[in-house]
């Protein structure tokens, strides 16, 4: 499996977490010039913006970690635009999804609601 494909097995694995959640997937892969947003899911209250990292077992990084403050910074910016485009009154929640795969297995799946919020940020919602 290449990384282009790890990553969309990693997305469809948090795709089908968040339908058994009661989630409806709005949008994925969602890109406007400077950024993109892997998965835009609603739940009648929440529009969450969902980045998915994959990983081997191995890595050196973790997912987490590699959503620093720079790529948090362009989903916002990201997700502002999304929500100018596409109005609507659910509450933004920026959530992010860890998928540990071997092969075409599942090791693992971490995913943290609310992991980081549009403090210092110029950005309206």
């Amino acid at each position: 499996m290449n990384r282009t494909e790890k990553g969309r097995f990693g997305e469809e694995k948090v795709c089908e977490y968040l339908i058994k959640r009661g989630y409806s997937i709005i949008a994925r892969n969602y890109r406007i010039k400077g950024g993109e947003i892997d998965i835009i899911a609603e739940n009648g209250d929440y529009i969450a913006f969902v980045e998915v990292k994959t990983r081997k077992p191995d890595s050196m990084v973790t997912g987490f970690e590699a959503v620093d403050r720079r790529k948090q910074g362009l989903i916002i910016r990201t997700a502002a635009e999304y929500c100018r485009r596409y109005p609507n009154l659910l509450q933004p929640r920026f959530d992010i999804a860890q998928v540990i795969v071997s092969m075409e297995e599942v090791l693992s799946m971490e995913y943290i609601e609310n992991a980081y919020d549009t403090t210092g940020y110029d950005v309206f919602f």
